[in-house]
């Protein structure tokens, strides 16, 4: 199995803890991942309307709490010729289920890993990725508008950044993962952390699992 994350990192792949290479190396041959548990998760208040706006393109969310019961979905797939990965991430607000969808692409022609987010992928992002005692670091760089074939790279000042943490916990025999994002002008926009564990299904439903469905190209290098 090789995944987009371990085209990136090249020979530091071999640093990740073996369950978390596990977790990131799902190919276009491979089955469907699905972690379960649960997350604590915080938003700023001066960013509602942007999480609520959001909401309609299943990227950010305005909700906020404790414990909140958490899916992660992960599968790899070919889109127009990149290997791609989609990460479908739900949490469960009482009745409501608010879902973070983004596709992970390798750009063998530029080495570089992008990821557009939401439905479709209004935003794209370049992705640096790095290992730290074994778990994967990722922050994002920089970052444009996404129509169609046209993308519009976005000024610092609107510009997200972006931290995920990915480690395996042995004693607890899970995942923990903390994600956290921050803009210069509006401060902390949101954040969730907390721990999951994960199995290998089918493919069944891939075809669901595609949140965009043509690309015909990539942002500018």
């Amino acid at each position: 199995m090789t995944g987009v994350y371990e085209r990136a990192l090249g020979e530091a792949a071999d640093e990740l803890h073996p369950k978390v290479r596990e977790r990131y190396s799902v190919g276009p041959e491979d089955g469907v991942t699905v972690g379960r548990g649960e997350m604590d998760i915080s938003r700023g208040t001066h960013v509602l309307p942007a999480l609520y706006a959001m909401t309609a393109r299943d990227m950010l969310f305005p909700e906020a709490g404790h414990d909140v019961p958490f899916s992660v979905t992960t599968v790899g797939y070919d889109l127009d010729g990149h290997e791609a990965m989609t990460t479908r991430r739900s949490f469960e607000f009482g009745g409501k289920t608010r879902r973070f969808d983004s596709v992970t692409v390798w750009d063998s022609d530029g080495e570089r890993l992008l990821d557009f987010l939401g439905r479709g992928g209004p935003i794209a992002t370049e992705l640096h990725p790095r290992v730290e005692n074994g778990a994967l670091v990722v922050e994002a760089g920089r970052q444009w508008l996404h129509r169609g074939d046209r993308y519009v790279r976005l000024p610092a000042p609107l510009v997200a950044d972006v931290e995920v943490r990915d480690r395996y916990d042995e004693a607890g025999e899970c995942y923990y993962v903390l994600a956290t994002v921050e803009n210069a002008l509006a401060g902390h926009v949101l954040s969730y952390r907390g721990s999951f564990t994960q199995e290998l299904t089918g493919r069944d439903e891939v075809a669901d699992l595609r949140p965009i469905r043509h690309l015909p190209t990539l942002p500018p290098r």
